[in-house]
């Protein structure tokens, strides 16, 4: 466990890396549509990587909080499709390992994803079952002690570089939400395929790819957790990925008001700086407030997380909420730059662009909607 002061030398190292290893190569890599396996290895050499994964797995076994700080400052910086990405290997694909693997399995991958030998994604999305996941039509069928699967993902965060794809199969086709099953696949064995790299309006840097299992032989010992339990597995792991979304969309917020109200200092209009102009004021101020009032929320969330208690309800408001308003920040903060703000060379437009899927993966707004209204109707 790492005190308040340690946490900030690790925050000011992170920084540093960020403005070092990542800020002078970052357009480049947004227009090759890829980050370099390179950058995954230099970030698991500065410890950067599933860093609340044990020591004896070869993390740093810290708290949730320090994961958090990592999404927290590349969010902040405005490198959004790198936050996707390493939100996906650290906070949502080690946890999986970590909280339902064997002890084999962890042995296998945990250290690796640390060093960023491996790269982690999560198979859930197909074309046509994308928030609903009872609709799963790729199959895992039983051939003497393991299986077969058969089926095809799309919109894989990390597709591209994916060494490990924690793949939802169904195992049962009869038996709904109770008939699927998680596996871990190792992408470099035969009857893995990759597809596109597909093209997005934002987060271009993003590798999501379209995934295609052909006759993929998967032995019983690349089961992760109880088999026909997968549904389940993935409802109590859900949590965390929603609350590291509105973490980062939070600080995504925090950096563009903070690169807003610099230009608006310097920015010129019929002869005074924006800054100076009321309609600019009272905007820059409302934004202040609802980012203010939303992180209180996913700190009260973050706490929660970290005794065991954050529900799947507080976790959907903190998402939809955190979400809805990365977007609206966006928004507000690109019209204050004016026709610049529409220029590809102010971060502000990529801002924009990215903050889009904010509100779409993780479960879509609507279904977050859908959650908390259950939890107050009780149905």
């Amino acid at each position: 466990m790492l005190d308040a002061g340690e946490i900030e030398l690790f925050r000011d190292g992170l920084r540093h890396f960020l403005a070092q290893e990542v800020a002078p190569h970052y357009d480049t890599w947004e227009r090759e549509r890829l980050f370099p396996r390179e950058l995954w290895q230099r970030l698991g050499e500065n410890g950067f990587l599933c860093v609340d994964v044990p020591a004896e797995y070869g993390g740093h076994g810290s708290d949730f909080g320090v994961s958090a700080v990592i999404i927290e400052e590349v969010a902040r910086a405005g490198f959004g499709a790198l936050a996707t990405n390493l939100s996906v290997h650290s906070d949502i694909v080690a946890p999986y390992l970590l909280h339902l693997g064997s002890e084999e399995q962890k042995q296998h991958w945990l250290p690796r994803m640390v060093r960023g030998e491996v790269v982690g994604a999560i198979g859930m999305t197909e074309p046509e079952a994308g928030s609903d996941l009872q609709a799963l039509r790729t199959r895992a069928e039983r051939s003497g002690d393991g299986y077969v699967i058969n089926g095809q993902k799309t919109f894989i965060t990390n597709g591209y570089n994916a060494d490990l794809l924690i793949l939802a199969a169904r195992t049962d086709p009869d038996a709904g939400a109770r008939g699927v099953t998680l596996f871990t696949i190792d992408t470099a064995r035969p009857g893995f395929d990759r597809g596109r790299n597909l093209e997005k309006i934002g987060q271009h840097a993003s590798d999501t790819a379209e995934l295609f299992l052909t006759d993929y032989p998967a032995d019983a010992g690349q089961v992760l957790g109880e088999e026909g339990r997968g549904f389940v597995h993935l409802m109590e792991e859900l949590p965390r990925e929603r609350l590291i979304l509105a973490i980062g969309a939070m600080a995504a917020c925090e950096g563009m008001l903070e690169r807003t109200v610099e230009y608006v200092q310097t920015r010129k209009a019929f002869g005074q700086a924006l800054s100076s102009m009321q309609n600019t004021r009272f905007t820059l101020a409302d934004l202040k407030a609802w980012i203010e009032v939303n992180k209180a929320f996913v700190r009260q969330c973050t706490d929660e997380y970290n005794r065991g208690e954050l529900t799947t309800t507080n976790a959907s408001i903190a998402k939809l909420s955190a979400t809805d308003l990365q977007f609206r920040v966006a928004d507000d903060c690109l019209q204050l730059f004016g026709g610049y703000g529409y220029m590809r060379e102010y971060p502000i437009s990529r801002d924009f662009v990215d903050a889009r899927v904010q509100r779409i993966y993780g479960g879509s707004n609507e279904i977050m909607k859908e959650l908390i209204a259950r939890s107050i109707l009780g149905r």
